[in-house]
Formats: structure tokens, sequence, C-alpha cells
């Protein structure tokens, strides 16, 4: 048993509190030590480091607010649109609660998209924090789980026909396809099977799993310490007392800088949730509104936006762009038999694995590949730190050009997501060979990195952090 530590003499009571609860939990306040006080992050973070505590800000939000409306949802196929109503209109304070949960549905991905930009451009997926990277992807993908089975709850017609869709394209897998989407339904239409599995889902499930992920996130950062902007390790070089030299404690430095981040957070959240909540149907779709009704089909059935990026990249997903991937890949397998660099083993094998990948292709249709890519621009990020062969992490510190690599990446995603917001293009449109263009830069950023990431020149990355007080 540790030895008993004793409060001085006279001491305010707090003080005595403090020692009192330390005697008897002291794994808290070691924990307090490791991830708050004695943990020290880079001194010259920016603006971009506010977006991580923004996301466990929401995450509390998320949950808080989630408890509340659980207590009068019905998860019934027959009452579940009355039920959110019945929230809106009668319950004190229910619509507040309600606007606060789907504004903060589409703020959690506003922000996490942010953080995981930031992550992008100032390389904080590489050695040694590969595991951060990759419980973070696992949180994203999480999160687009827990926001799918969400979606379907208040039993509107948006809600009821986009998981029709959704759920219909696990029909297109070859093979076990209608079995694994019989199994997703529970039943053989989007009923009350399905709005009930959704709701074990939404509200136990995937957020167990979600908490477990963000835990090991933060766990795994602070043992391999934080990223920063010039990309420099602060652990390098430390003080006679074992301390990093550019590093200040995350409490009470980091904890109250990152107030100010909340507070405009919070003004922002606000105000759409007060004189917005829908904001123009992007965040609360108008059709979700009008009750479910299987026999009605809306003029144009689209996801919430969030998901639209990965949406337009199905609808992409055509037979003459299955064509154009089929020339891809055997331009690249024959220029790296050419040019490439390893053995001539090595580049037979690439050459033989492109010509199985092209008959497997030309085997299935073009909408089982739809729904490959649109999982395969999910899953690529998980790859990124084996991608990225840049000889320094930040873009500080890479050719400029890089930032025009970047910029483009960014102007393709944007408008991969505005695309998906709109009715299908007609099959040959400049619209669609837009969407199908965009597709091809977001593969080929990851896909082609192992390349451009190493390409230019690099300037100098300095021994310690650039930092100017302010």
């Amino acid at each position: 048993m540790a030895e008993m530590k004793e409060a001085p003499a006279g001491a305010p009571l707090g003080i005595k509190m403090m020692t009192w609860l330390d005697n008897r939990f002291p794994s808290a306040f070691q924990a307090y030590r490791d991830h708050m006080s004695e943990y020290y992050a880079p001194k010259n973070f920016n603006f971009w480091y506010f977006f991580g505590s923004l996301a466990m800000v929401v995450l509390v939000i998320q949950i808080v607010t989630g408890i509340f409306l659980t207590m009068h949802y019905k998860p019934d196929a027959a009452n579940a649109f009355a039920s959110v109503e019945y929230i809106m209109r009668d319950v004190p304070g229910g619509w507040i609660i309600r606007y606060m949960h789907s504004t903060g549905a589409s703020a959690f991905f506003i922000v996490v998209y942010l953080h995981m930009y930031r992550g992008l451009i100032y390389g904080s997926y590489r050695k040694p924090r590969e595991l951060v990277w990759i419980f973070g992807c696992a949180i994203f993908l999480c999160l687009m789980a827990e926001a799918f089975f969400g979606y379907l709850l208040p039993w509107g017609q948006m809600s009821y026909w986009g998981a029709q869709v959704i759920v219909n394209l696990f029909a297109a897998v070859p093979f076990i396809g209608p079995d694994l989407a019989l199994l997703i339904r529970g039943d053989y239409v989007v009923g009350d099977a399905t709005l009930n599995r959704f709701f074990a889902f939404h509200v136990i499930a995937v957020p167990l799993v979600l908490l477990g992920l963000v835990v090991a996130h933060i766990l795994a950062l602070h043992d391999v310490g934080s990223n920063n902007p010039d990309g420099v390790e602060i652990k390098a070089k430390k003080d006679a007392q074992g301390r990093p030299i550019d590093g200040i404690p995350f409490h009470p430095y980091y904890s109250v800088h990152d107030t100010l981040g909340v507070a405009v957070f919070l003004l922002i959240f606000c105000a759409v949730m007060f004189f917005a909540p829908e904001l123009g149907g992007y965040f609360l779709e108008y059709n979700n509104f009008i009750p479910a009704d299987p026999l009605l089909t809306p003029a144009h059935i689209a996801p919430v936006w969030y998901f639209t990026p990965y949406y337009t990249i199905l609808r992409a997903t055509t037979d003459p762009m299955v064509n154009m991937l089929c020339v891809i890949v055997g331009l690249a397998a024959v220029l790296n038999l050419l040019k490439g660099r390893g053995s001539m083993a090595v580049k037979g094998g690439l050459l033989i694995g492109a010509v199985v990948l092209i008959a497997l292709m030309k085997t299935f249709d073009a909408k089982f590949w739809g729904v490959v890519l649109m999982g395969g621009a999910v899953i690529v990020l998980f790859f990124l730190p084996w991608l990225d062969q840049s000889p320094v992490k930040s873009i500080r510190y890479r050719p400029s050009w890089h930032k025009l690599v970047y910029a483009v990446f960014v102007v393709a995603f944007l408008i991969l997501g505005y695309q998906g917001t709109q009715p299908a293009a007609p099959s040959g449109s400049g619209l669609e060979l837009l969407s199908q263009a965009c597709t091809l830069i977001y593969f080929g950023f990851f896909l082609l990195m192992p390349w451009w990431s190493r390409q230019g020149t690099f300037k100098p990355v300095p021994d310690r952090v650039t930092f100017s007080a302010h």
C-alpha cells in the first residue's frame, strides 16, 4: 500500500479535500498528470489545432442530447415520426434538444474533416504516429456508421428512402449481396425491424465502439506526443529535468487556449441552431418533415452532405468509367515494368496482378465497382502513413507545387460533395464527366503519392520549432 500523504497544517479546505481524494484514488490524479498538467505539447500550435478539442465538445453534446431524445423517442415504424414531432412540439425544451442533436451531427463532421485535413498537411500520420492516424480513421468510419443509423430514426421521407438506397447497395456485392442486404434490413423491405436494429446500433453498439476508439486515439497520441506545424519532434531536445525544451504543459496553457476555439465554435453553432437549423436543406432536408411513405418516392434521393462525396463516386462509376480504369491500370502496370524500381520478379508480379484486376473489372458490373470505390475512398485513408514517401512531414518544408496538389485535391473533394447533393447528371454529360474526373483526382492523389511526394526540392527542416509569442 502506498504511503498516505498529509496536507500541510493550516492548508485550505480545497487542498485537504484533494489530498484526501489523492490518497484514495491516486490513479485518477496520475492520469490527470500524465494527460494534462505534465503532458508537454509543442508550443507552436496554431489555428488548426483547435479542431481536436472541438470534436470532443461535439461528442459530449451528441451524447447528452441523445440521452434526452431517447427518453421520448419510440423506435416503432407506426410511431417514430409522431414521436419526433411530439419532441418538437410538446416536450418542454424538446425542440432545442432535437436541433442541437441534428446540428451537432453536421458540426461533428465539419470539425472532423478539418481535423483530418490538418493531419494531412502537417504529416501527423507519419512515424511514430501511424497508430494514432489509424485510430482516427476508425473513428471516422464509426462516425459514418453512427450517422447512417441515426439518419433512419426520424422516419421521414428522406430517412426512409435514403436508407433504402444505401442498404440496397450491399445487394450489389457478388454472391452474398442479397443475403447481406436482408441481414441489415431484418426484413425484405425497410420497416419496423430495420428501425429497431438501427436504433440499437445508433444508441448502444456504435457509441460504445466510438468511445473506446476515442480513448485509444488519445492514449496513443499522448504516448508518442503531439505533432506540430513544423513536423519537429520536440522530445529530441530536453532540459535537465527531462522536459521538452519546445513543449509546454497542456494544462493550463492549451486547456485555456482552446476555450477561445470552443467559444467561437459555440457562437457559430448556436447561430445555426437558432436561426437556420435546416441550413437550406443541407443539415435537415425538407422532405424529412414528411412522414415516410413506401408508396411515394421523392423526386431526388440524396444522402446528407457529409456522405455526398462518396455518393458521387458511386454514381460516377459507370461502364465507360470502368473501361477507363482498366486502361489506367494497364498503363500503370506497363510503365512500372519499363521504368519502375525493384526486381523483375516484383514487376512481373504486379503485371500479373494488373491483368487479374482488369479481368475482374470486366467480369462484375459497374454498380459493384461503384460500391468498391465508394468504400475504397475511405479505406485508402488508413494506408496514408505508408503512401507518403516525402522526406519531410510538414507542408511548410515541401516544394511549393505540393501545395497546389493539395489544393486540387480539396477542390475535387468539394466538387464531389456538391455534385452528390444534385440530381444525377445525364449519362455522358459534362457534369458526369466532371464527377468522374474528380473521382480520378481523389484516388490519384493517394495512389500516386509514393511517386509525387518524393519529387521536388525540399526546404531544410529546423532543429527546433519556429515560434513567436502571441
